[in-house]
């Protein structure tokens, strides 16, 4: 099954006006990034708990652990939560960096060292949001 099967149902099972958002959201990525590794992760462990929201994710990164072992991953992924939606750029080795660059300017969101989340895309700066993202992809290219 290719990777856009599922990509779609999660979208399509995401209620408005988030899916708007999201559908927005994934676009504009794809658009800045044509032809990166898309992801899908529905959320579940190995067992079939759920121990996330489903998210998309885009291009590749390589992710090393403290016991030496490397595992690929996204660089950038972005789900719906119960709040609004969140933005993830892995792989960033300043964890105050998004948090100086992009809160002044990126309007009604929350920022922690890797997450940009926020309600609603109408509730912030999409240009600053876009910004980050592209940021993020360049920093952590492999």
């Amino acid at each position: 099954m290719a990777v856009d099967d599922p990509i779609d149902r999660y979208l399509e099972s995401i209620p408005e006006p988030k899916q708007t958002d999201m559908r927005r959201l994934h676009g504009a990525i794809l658009e800045m990034n044509p032809g990166c590794k898309l992801w899908f992760l529905d959320g579940k462990d190995e067992s079939g708990k759920v121990v996330s929201n489903p998210n998309i994710g885009y291009g590749t990164l390589s992710k090393k652990y403290a016991d030496g072992k490397t595992k690929e991953f996204y660089r950038i992924g972005i789900s719906a939560n119960s709040a609004g939606l969140s933005v993830y750029i892995m792989g960033m080795n300043d964890k105050n960096y998004l948090q100086e660059k992009y809160a002044p300017a990126i309007g009604k969101a929350s920022i922690t060292g890797y997450c940009i989340k926020f309600k609603a895309l109408k509730n912030i700066n999409l240009d600053i949001l876009k910004a980050a993202i592209q940021d993020g992809m360049e920093r952590t290219h492999v």
